[in-house]
Order: C-alpha cells, then structure tokens, then sequence
C-alpha cells in the first residue's frame, strides 16, 4: 500500500493498513530547524545547514533521507512567498540563529538587531522598512510586531483588512501548477496552503508582510472587534470569501486533483479551559462562510478540507462539522473537555483527527521517553480505529524538546505499525 493508497482510506474513515504520519507538510505540523538538526545527528546523517521552511515559526525541512527514516506520507506543496512576504524558495543562504546554529534562509530573509540584541524581520525582507517581527535573542522563532495605527470609527473601511488578499496572477497559477506535479509525483499525499481563506486567523492579522498594515492590526483590538463590530467583520468575510472562492475556481483549473487537502484556515477558537467566543457568535460569525467555502471546494473537487484550531474546542466540533470541515488539527488532548475516548466516539465517523498523538506541552519535551513511548501507543490505539487519524504531534516540535524523546515518539509509531 502507497502512502497516497493509506491517506485515502484514512480520511475517508477506512482502516489503513498502517498509520498515516505527518511531520512538515503544513506549517502547524512541523519541526522546529533546531529539532530536524539533532534528529539528524541522532540517526548518523550528514551534517549540514537545515534550511528553514517557515521563517516565521523556524521550522525546518524535513528531507526525503530523515522523512523515509521516520515513515512519514505527507508532502507539503507550499507556498511561493512566505509568512513575511517575500519568495520562500531558491537561491538560499546561511544565516546563523541566536542559538549559534547555521541553517539556510531564503535570499529575501533579511535581518537587523535592536539594542537588546533581539532579532528583527522586516515586510518582504525590506529593511528599508520597520520590522514587523521580533525574534528574542533568547527564543527560537519570531513574534509579529504589532503596528496598530489609530482608529477612526467613522473612516473603518473593511477593504483596509483585505490588502494582502487579492486574485491569483498567471505567474502564481503556474507556479502552482508545476509545484503540485511535482509534490503528487513523490506518491505521497498532498497538502496544499492555497492562501486567501484565513478567516480571522491571528497569525495573518498583524498583517507582518505590509508594509502600513492599515484596518484593526491589533490581535486584542480584533477580538473586541467580534462584538463591538460585527458588521465590520462580516464585511471583510464577505469579501475575503468571494475573492477565495474566484481564486479556488482559478487554481483547481491547473491543480485538478494533485492535492488531497487543502488547509483552509488557522482560526484558533479554544485556549486551554474554554473558547476564545462563544457558539453562537462562532454560528453568526464564521460558520456561513466556512460552510461556503467547504461547499465550493466539495461540489467541484475531491480534496478533503483542512480546519486547524488549538485548545478545548470540543464545543465547536459538531460545528466544525455542519461546517463542512473534514479534518480538525492539532486536537489538543490536554485541553479542557479534549478527552481523547470522547472525541473519536462522538465525531470521529465525520472528522479526521490529524494530530494529538502526544502531548507537545508537558508529555514530549518534559517526560521519560518510557513515558513519551506509553502515551503515543496509547493515543493511536484510541485515535486510529477505524481510520481518521493522521498522527502528527498537538502542533509543531519545539527547539529544545529532548532527542530520545522525539526518537521514543517516532519508535513508538512503528511499533504501533508492527514495524518495530
């Protein structure tokens, strides 16, 4: 059985003969550089610069030598400018990190220091212009600097929040063309970040790839926004959708199927103990436009829809559903109400549960590997029945999560596939 044979069984609620495993084809299931560096020492591989695939969060390639070593199914068709705006791709660079590794940067990854000596990005990698993100010298990947500028009620014009979205040019569709042929050729399964669907999603917000983001920047201010402006919202919903909705009809004329998913939005609605809103301003406020969108890509294509959200959402699952999402990711099992028995008995026969498999917070960086091996055998044999389950850790591998642990996850998957 092919990797692209099991995923189809596997989110299509059928038992695969072995688990799916994904690590890197999204940028909320990956490695941190730091991580895919020890692995590789760990496994005696040649030791040389990782190249960093999102510069935002710093995470790392993830090779076909590393990625046949770990059995992994999943092969991101990614995006040709990244988070901060500039081109994701070749030519490369080194650029050594705060932590003293030296990893390889897109040409466009152009950096400056403030007087703590903390890392600066700039939009489109212009230092011409200020920074929009902040890397501390002491941390291991950036956070958006928030650029608010004063609000006027009377002149709030939702097109100010739309700048960074727009139709896809003939240059992007053949780059998506070509970079899709190539991700379906490897036989894995294919997941694409087709852009333009980040319905009110906190890492687009602070628009870090504007140069003026103008509109409501502010995360906090933003969050008011839900209930002091709901028409406000609707308005840039309304818009960011029909614009969505053109470009998917666009792409999929050169994509056709060599994708399988589609991530469609990183919208977080839990925290650790609740929901950031509450159900019925999740309904009036995001589930017409969800439902959209999944209606368009289900009626004119076969790929399955991506829906990622952290914390204790179970209160949001069955709306997940009339949503029309396929797949919830990360499933925060240490969340508040994320019981793992109750998540696969109550949805797991309409949602495919891609992550959970062990805990990033306290399981994997903090316990004995005897510990880490318990509890990834214990969450696939609840998660993998009967299909649905892709396993990919609660988010992405952190910096300095301890080696032999990420080794005593990844053997614990073989043994679970009776490949140990």
């Amino acid at each position: 059985m092919t990797s692209k044979d099991r995923f189809d069984l596997t989110v299509n609620h059928r038992q695969p003969d072995s688990l799916v495993v994904d690590f890197g084809s999204t940028s909320v299931t990956g490695i941190h550089v730091l991580a895919v560096e020890n692995l590789r020492k760990h496994y005696g591989l040649e030791q040389r610069p990782i190249r960093v695939t999102d510069p935002y969060q710093m995470l790392g390639m993830v090779d076909d030598e590393l990625a046949g070593i770990i059995g992994i199914d999943a092969i991101g068709a990614k995006g040709k400018n990244n988070s901060f705006g500039f081109y994701n791709h070749e030519p490369l660079k080194e650029f050594i990190t705060p932590w003293g590794q030296t990893v390889l940067v897109p040409e466009g990854f152009n950096t400056t220091e403030n007087e703590n000596g903390d890392v600066l990005m700039h939009p489109k990698g212009d230092i011409s212009i200020g920074p929009s993100g902040r890397m501390p010298k002491t941390g291991y990947f950036f956070d958006a600097i928030i650029r608010q500028q004063p609000i006027d009620e009377e002149k709030l014009d939702p097109d100010d929040n739309l700048e960074e979205y727009g139709l896809v040019s003939a240059n992007d569709l053949e780059y998506w063309q070509k970079t899709t042929q190539m991700a379906r050729a490897t036989g894995k399964a294919v997941v694409a970040g087709l852009g333009g669907t980040a319905l009110g999603d906190i890492a687009h917000i602070p628009g870090i790839k504007l140069k003026e983001p103008k509109g409501i920047r502010d995360i906090s201010e933003w969050y008011m926004s839900i209930l002091m402006r709901p028409d406000y919202i609707k308005a840039i919903f309304d818009r960011q959708t029909e614009i969505a909705l053109e470009n998917f009809s666009r792409l999929h004329k050169v994509i056709g199927e060599n994708i399988d998913a589609v991530y469609i939005c990183g919208t977080d609605f839990g925290t650790q103990e609740s929901t950031f809103c509450s159900p019925e301003q999740f309904d009036d406020l995001w589930l017409p436009y969800y439902r959209k969108i999944n209606d368009w890509v289900h009626a004119h294509t076969k790929w399955k829809t991506f829906k990622h959200s952290c914390g204790a959402v179970e209160p949001f699952m069955s709306r997940f559903i009339a949503a029309g999402f396929d797949i919830i990711n990360p499933v925060q099992v240490n969340a508040k109400g994320m019981d793992p028995v109750h998540l696969k008995k109550t949805y797991g026969k309409d949602l495919v549960f891609w992550g959970g498999g062990i805990d990033t917070q306290h399981t994997l960086p903090y316990s004995a590997p005897e510990k880490v091996r318990e509890e990834v055998l214990r969450l696939c044999n609840i998660f993998a029945k009967d299909g649905g389950f892709v396993f990919n850790t609660v988010h992405n591998i952190q910096a300095n999560v301890p080696v032999k642990n990420i080794i005593a996850m990844i053997d614990a998957i073989k043994e679970f596939n009776g490949k140990n």
